[in-house]
Formats: structure tokens, C-alpha cells, sequence
């Protein structure tokens, strides 16, 4: 092997006779005898200690270390005594997602992985000290769905540490450290009488922000973003390009959700709620800067904005505008009947429709057509709506004289 087993309770030394013979070392009975010693791949030499009768232990660790290093799997000892805090520091500067999904992953670390686990060297996880850690989000109240996200952030930083050679294993992938399981909830649609109601609702200006929404499927940042010029009214298209994001509570212009621009069709009546209120209240050129607070400027002239003309915000919008519609419509508030809810509605009509679940996917702007049917395939026609239909169409067709009995008759 190329380290060798240091003993360091015996040296050997010239005897009286000439010939080499043992003697008893400073250190011996004191402390571990045996250091096993190498170099590893960065020129450095590394070693470890053994206590007395365990020589062969020591070996066969170093050969272990060597067959690491013959196979490229090796782990330097000292790589994973650093902290998940600050690896998982250095590996949010190495992201290239975009700077809103950055900032919702450093601040989900920061608020609810750091203060638990940051402190805690990251080669010396075992599932025990995750299970805790989960319980912990569990007993403070989080929602499965939130606490499943986190959870997907550490075990993405402890993956990334795998690869870099950090640890030798991720240990969110054990068998007994489970990501928090979704509440088995399925999408309720809205009547079209609720949303009528709670466009009613709106404030004049606000109110046909409700018809791209329900309409086409945009989301809320799509129809805050929504300029005039990506409208095709004579074509019946609606280009979804951009978005209104918040970036540290400011705003900026960025690509639709996973940077998937994509057209949608145009009905007739929401090209005619458009142009009424553009009629009334026409669009407003407004510059933000481009994905990034430094981004560069891009200028829209905006359907939809704040009374002082600027892009509307998300949080602002919601606590003053959509909450008290929903409150004066009769629908109750949570996290179910946001403005996402009428993406909701227009899927339903689409599906209730019998458009494919492809085209819906990508009228929707998802990025597999595998969740839009996990999402709402409870929506589709049934099998057993579909066949009674079909035998129905078939058995109430009237008889003719093309039947097997006129086949056999020419034969």
C-alpha cells in the first residue's frame, strides 16, 4: 500500500550486535498507538490514530482510503467538518435559477434550516437529527406543503455536497427520513357565478383584470404584466412574454414562470372586456428593470397598474383590493380562493370542454403535461360517463337494413 502504520509506542533501533531491534518509544501506554498515514490527492499528508490491538483495523482502513482514491470516490477527512451553514452559504452563491426563486430558497434556509441544523458539522448527520428537525417544523404549525419544500431545499444542498465530495451520501435519502407527505386535497373549482361575483366586486379599474385570468389561464404576475402590444385582437392571440415579480419588495419585469413565454387563444369575449376597458382606462407605459434589481430597464405599456401608474404589487394588490372583493362577494378568504383560484376555472371549463389535457398544459404554461392530469385530472369526464355516452349515441340510432342479418343474406 502507498501510506504505511506508524507504531508509536516502538522504534527500531541499531542493537549492540548491530542487527535492528525494538525499543519502547517516550509515548508508550500513552494515548493511541498506531497512526495510519497517506497522502492524499492534494499533496497533503493525512493520517488517523488507532488505539492498542487494533494494527489490523488500521490497515484495512487505509487500504479502504486507497481504494477510494483508486476509484475516484475518495473524501478527504476534513472535508466534512465544515458546517451545513456555511456550505450551504457557499452553494447558494454558485445558483443560476432566477433571483426571485433565490431569494425564496435563501430565506426558507435562513428561517427554518439554519437556526436547527447550520451549526452541525455536515459529515456528521445521521436521519435521526433530519426526523427531529422535521418534527420541529411540524410542532410550529407549517403546512406539509411548505415544509415539503424546505425540506427539498437541504436535501438539494446535501445532494450538491455529495457530488463535490463533501459527504458520501445524502442523508435525506434514507429510508426512514420521508419528505412531509401533501394533504390530499383536490382542486375545487369556482362556479362561474362566483367569479362574476367577485369580479363585480372589484374596483371598476380592477375588474377585467378578472377576464385574462379566467379567460386564458394567466397567473397573477402574467396579468400584472400584461401590455398592450401582446395582445393580437384581429388574431385572437394573447402572448403571455412577461411577468411583474418582486425582487426585496420591489418590482421588476421578468420571463412568464420557468422562463416559458407561450400563446393563448383569445376568446372573443374577454378581446371585448379588454378593449372596453382599455377604451376607458387606456395602458400606461411603465419601465422596470429586467429580472434583477441592476437588470436592464424594459419598458411595457402596462393594461393594468396602481392609481399612481406605476406596476402593481402582488401584496399590496391582494390585502387591498382582492381580500375585501372576496369579502363582498361572500366568498371566504384562505389560500384556496387567491387569484389563482380562476386559473382553477378556466381549466374546468377547458377540460368540462374536452380539450386535451397537452393543450391545457400548454395554454396553462406548465412545464409537463404529467402535472396539469395529476392536478386535474379529478376534473375530466369520467370512463364510465364517457362509454355510457358512447353506447347511448350508438343504441338510440335507428335500425337500418345494414345489419349482420343483410351480410349473411349476400353471401
Amino acid at each position: 500500500m502507498a501510506g504505511h502504520i506508524q507504531d508509536r509506542w516502538y522504534k527500531t533501533e541499531p542493537g549492540p550486535s548491530g542487527k535492528a531491534v525494538r525499543v519502547k518509544t517516550d509515548r508508550h501506554g500513552i494515548g493511541l498507538r498506531y497512526r495510519a498515514r497517506y497522502v492524499g490527492p492534494d499533496g497533503t499528508e493525512k493520517s488517523k490514530s488507532f488505539p492498542d490491538k487494533q494494527k489490523r483495523k488500521a490497515e484495512t482502513w487505509l487500504s479502504n482510503v486507497e481504494a477510494d482514491m483508486s476509484r475516484g470516490d475518495y473524501i478527504a477527512p476534513e472535508a466534512g467538518k465544515v458546517t451545513f451553514e456555511q456550505y450551504a452559504t457557499r452553494w447558494m452563491k454558485t445558483q443560476m435559477t432566477d433571483p426571485a426563486t433565490r431569494e425564496a430558497v435563501e430565506m426558507r434556509l435562513r428561517l427554518h434550516a439554519l437556526p436547527h441544523i447550520g451549526k452541525r458539522p455536515i459529515g456528521s448527520f445521521n436521519p435521526t437529527h433530519l426526523r427531529l428537525w422535521m418534527r420541529g417544523l411540524e410542532d410550529v404549525g407549517l403546512s406539509a406543503a411548505y415544509r415539503r419544500g424546505i425540506f427539498a431545499h437541504v436535501s438539494t444542498v446535501f445532494t450538491a455536497a455529495v457530488e463535490d465530495r463533501v459527504i458520501r451520501v445524502n442523508p435525506c435519502s434514507a429510508r426512514s427520513v420521508k419528505a412531509p407527505r401533501l394533504d390530499p386535497r383536490k382542486i375545487k373549482p369556482w362556479p362561474a357565478e362566483r367569479v362574476k361575483a367577485v369580479r363585480e366586486a372589484l374596483p371598476e379599474k380592477y375588474r377585467a383584470m378578472v377576464d385574462p385570468a379566467a379567460g386564458c389561464g394567466l397567473r397573477q404576475g402574467e396579468v400584472f404584466g400584461l401590455a398592450v402590444e401582446d395582445v393580437d385582437f384581429l388574431g385572437g392571440v394573447l402572448h403571455v412574454v412577461r411577468q411583474v415579480k418582486l425582487l426585496r419588495g420591489r418590482p421588476v419585469f421578468a420571463p412568464p414562470k420557468g422562463g416559458k413565454e407561450r400563446d393563448v387563444p383569445l376568446p372573443e369575449s374577454i378581446a371585448f372586456g379588454l378593449a372596453g376597458h382599455l377604451t376607458r382606462m387606456p395602458a400606461v407605459e411603465v419601465t422596470l428593470p429586467w429580472k434583477t434589481l441592476d437588470g436592464p430597464p424594459v419598458t411595457a405599456a402596462l393594461i393594468f397598474r396602481s392609481s399612481e401608474g406605476h406596476a402593481l404589487n402582488r401584496n399590496k394588490f391582494n390585502d387591498r383590493q382582492w381580500r375585501p372583493a372576496l369579502r363582498a362577494a361572500g366568498v371566504a378568504e384562505g389560500r384556496d380562493n387567491g387569484m389563482h383560484a380562476l386559473r382553477h376555472f378556466y381549466a374546468s371549463v377547458l377540460l368540462d370542454a374536452g380539450e386535451s389535457i397537452k393543450a391545457l398544459s400548454e395554454y396553462l404554461g406548465h412545464h409537463d403535461p404529467g402535472f396539469t392530469l395529476r392536478t386535474y385530472t379529478h376534473l375530466m369526464p369520467s370512463s364510465e360517463t364517457r362509454t355510457r355516452a358512447a353506447v347511448d349515441a350508438v343504441w338510440a340510432a335507428p335500425v337500418t337494413d345494414d345489419g349482420p342479418e343483410t351480410a349473411q343474406k349476400g353471401l
